[in-house]
């Protein structure tokens, strides 16, 4: 049983965590403003509206909210196709390639970080058919606020070209989002700000390199 000394230091570390999310998120989403514009002016007279794309995704505690991306794919996609995609699924746009190369669909989940739907760091948010296929391991990694990027995050950053065409749902479930658990729970047990502050650098290495 967690101890009266834990418990405050978990509940300072959240309260901070909080804060700081906030912050970083108003800074990026200002700094980033004339970025947001260009891509947003890009999508709508290469593909048209909408510009934004909203899919339901599972959060802390089970609840579910919409996760914000630049659309990177054609009109109701979601429709005719999978929630996996490959690096050579048809249904991307040509801008819409560049935009995940270069994880730059990902940037209005900033948006998502002020609303308290996410954290910079935490578990990806999961697709609740997805979850519900690993109830028992998401019981402790929906504890916490689902984030922008983690230790997963970090080691498949090309995860989209680890996933064939013909196989993208069994490839994902059998292979990769075993693993991405994994590093979840690594990070449950290794949470804390100074592990916050290395995934943060090293996600931005790796978006660098």
């Amino acid at each position: 049983m967690m101890n009266n000394k834990n418990q405050n230091d978990f509940r300072f570390y959240f309260i901070f965590k909080r804060i700081f999310d906030v912050f970083i998120a108003l800074f990026f989403l200002i700094l980033l403003s004339p970025v947001f514009l260009i891509i947003s002016v890009t999508i709508l007279i290469t593909s048209g509206y909408p510009i934004i794309f909203y899919q339901e995704r599972m959060g802390k505690d089970w609840k579910l909210f919409k996760i914000l991306k630049f659309r990177t794919m054609v009109i109701d996609a979601d429709k005719i196709g999978p929630g996996i995609t490959s690096s050579n699924d048809r249904r991307i746009t040509p801008f819409g390639k560049f935009l995940r190369k270069l994880k730059l669909d990902e940037l209005p989940q900033l948006i998502n970080v002020i609303r308290g739907d996410m954290s910079l760091i935490g578990p990806r948010p999961e697709l609740p058919k997805y979850v519900n296929c690993f109830k028992n391991d998401y019981s402790s990694i929906l504890n916490i606020k689902p984030g922008i990027t983690d230790y997963a995050s970090i080691k498949f950053i090309d995860e989209e070209s680890l996933i064939s065409n013909d196989n993208r749902e069994s490839d994902y479930l059998n292979k990769i989002l075993p693993s991405k658990i994994v590093l979840y729970k690594k990070y449950l047990n290794e949470i804390s700000f100074l592990t916050d502050l290395k995934i943060l650098f090293s996600t931005l290495k790796g978006l660098v390199s």
